[in-house]
């Protein structure tokens, strides 16, 4: 299934299950007290959309930059929007070390593109370009505003449950079992919902990888530079000064090209893929594994339930069939 078919499947999956969890509170609380379930979620989504941005700003120390600043990052940027059919968006510096890059904003006309310190060192013009069409991609796709609408309905589940399972109960026996029964429920619906929002995430990392490429970077560009950024953020692990940066992004991890918390797990599978160990994927490294099957053992598959990227080894994999 295409990925964005995928999306809105999952989207029309995770509305369905707000909408059971309303009824079920409609039916045990009244008409009018499951309109206070969707005010909520209203609110909390007008929150996000209003506040996120700047909260995205401020934890990354974004410092937003001219064109006599850094024009040679400015000039991929707007050629990169032009061919994607987006507006220019903001070109910002993040002062931190860790290696990455991350687009965000309000909408396409209020978007904003991120790289920091760390990773204008590691990668040269060709690899970050590469992942700046990514970052492009992720705001002509709106992919943000999708998950940030698809956050709030875990959020809901939650409160039901707890609302539900966790405070006396001022109803019949009947009333209080019912009421312990769609609690149980909501916080099962949590659950399901929580690790729908993560696969949600993983699907439009890989959308934007294929962006990327159709936006004219050549897939081992980019296979590079997520090598790149798993070995830079691998690293990082071990540099107590960069571990303030690390605690910092914690929060906004979902916005980054890869998951830097799975870097030094994921580095161990990746080096199977740069053959001459020359720190790079050459493209004849990158079409060898169109040929293979990437199968995650049991473990790392289960893992990767729980992360917002997909697992590395598969991503790359995914781009040697787009060599």
């Amino acid at each position: 299934m295409g990925l964005q078919m995928r999306m809105w499947v999952l989207v029309a999956l995770m509305f369905a299950i707000l909408y059971g969890i309303i009824v079920a509170l409609g039916t045990f609380a009244g008409v009018h007290d499951p309109y206070a379930y969707i005010v909520m979620a209203v609110v909390i989504v007008g929150l996000q959309y209003l506040v996120g941005p700047n909260l995205v700003g401020l934890m990354m120390r974004v410092r937003y930059v001219s064109e006599d600043e850094e024009p040679d990052l400015h000039q991929m940027v707007a050629e990169l929007a032009e061919k994607a059919g987006i507006p220019k968006p903001r070109v910002g510096i993040s002062e931190v070390s860790i290696p990455n890059a991350f687009a965000f904003g309000r909408s396409i006309r209020d978007g904003r593109v991120c790289v920091t310190r760390g990773i204008q060192q590691l990668l040269n013009r060709n690899e970050l370009r590469a992942v700046l069409g990514h970052e492009i991609m992720h705001l002509k796709s709106r992919d943000m505003i999708v998950i940030t609408f698809l956050s709030v309905i875990p959020l809901v589940c939650w409160y039901a449950a707890w609302s539900l399972m966790f405070r006396p109960s001022r109803r019949d026996e009947h009333g209080a079992n019912y009421a312990a029964l769609v609690g149980l429920g909501a916080f099962a619906m949590y659950f399901i919902s929580n690790l729908l929002v993560l696969y949600g995430s993983r699907i439009r990392e890989y959308y934007a990888d294929e962006g990327s490429v159709r936006l004219g970077n050549p897939p081992n560009q980019l296979a590079t530079a997520l090598y790149k950024l798993v070995y830079g953020s691998a690293r990082l692990r071990n540099d107590p000064r960069a571990q303030h940066d690390l605690h910092r992004a914690e929060g906004i991890r979902a916005f980054f090209v890869n998951d830097v918390a799975n870097a030094s797990r994921e580095i161990a599978d990746l080096r199977q893929v740069d053959r001459d160990y020359s720190g790079t994927i050459s493209e004849n490294e990158l079409l060898s594994l169109r040929s293979q099957s990437v199968r995650l053992k049991g473990a790392e598959h289960m893992m990767e339930l729980f992360t917002t990227h997909p697992n590395m080894l598969k991503r790359i994999r995914r781009l040697a069939t787009l060599a």
